[in-house]
């Protein structure tokens, strides 16, 4: 038996369906029990393969600007620009953003503007983990299911087995005294 064959043999006897109907998930579960291998996968490993330089900068920055030590660090430079510039350099005329801070302001809306769509990304690829940490656990849950029905065939046919033996002995036993 080809190749072919057994996995469109193994897919319609567990499945239902013929291998080339299957999605590309129950594929592949029914390719690795065909070939007795393990189908677990690391969806990260995966996914951190897959990513790119942005992609992973995206992340780092993401991670950082969504911090309480960002937090505590971005309040404690603001507050020290609002002070350096309201009341030590206003003293000798050396202010060089004085209130209302415009300065500042335009320095808050550009970090705005470039953060939020780098944390969008980041979301986005955080999404892309998810979905594709569901497509392996879809797999490895398929797959034990599967492996489960497979070990109750085996079992009711050892069942039917020993039953048929038990018969063939009690004819055997009744045609011996007849």
């Amino acid at each position: 038996m080809n190749a072919v064959t057994h996995l469109n043999d193994l897919s319609l006897r567990l499945l239902g369906r013929a291998f080339d109907q299957l999605d590309a998930e129950e594929r592949r579960v029914v390719e690795a029990i065909a070939a007795r291998a393990p189908s677990s996968r690391d969806a990260a490993d995966i996914e951190d393969a897959q990513a790119s330089y942005g992609d992973r900068l995206a992340d780092k920055v993401a991670a950082v600007g969504g911090s309480w030590g960002f937090i505590i660090v971005f309040s404690l430079v603001l507050f020290g620009w609002m002070l350096l510039n309201s009341e030590v350099l206003e003293r000798w005329s050396l202010a060089f953003d004085p209130y209302p801070f415009i300065f500042l302001n335009l320095m808050l809306s550009t970090l705005a503007a470039v953060q939020a769509p780098i944390i969008m990304m980041s979301q986005n690829r955080q999404s892309a983990k998810d979905r594709l940490t569901a497509s392996v656990d879809y797999e490895i849950n398929l797959r034990a299911e599967l492996e489960i029905m497979r070990l109750h065939e085996k079992l009711d046919q050892m069942r039917v087995n020993d039953l048929a033996a038990k018969i063939d002995e009690l004819c055997a036993r009744m045609e011996a005294k007849g």
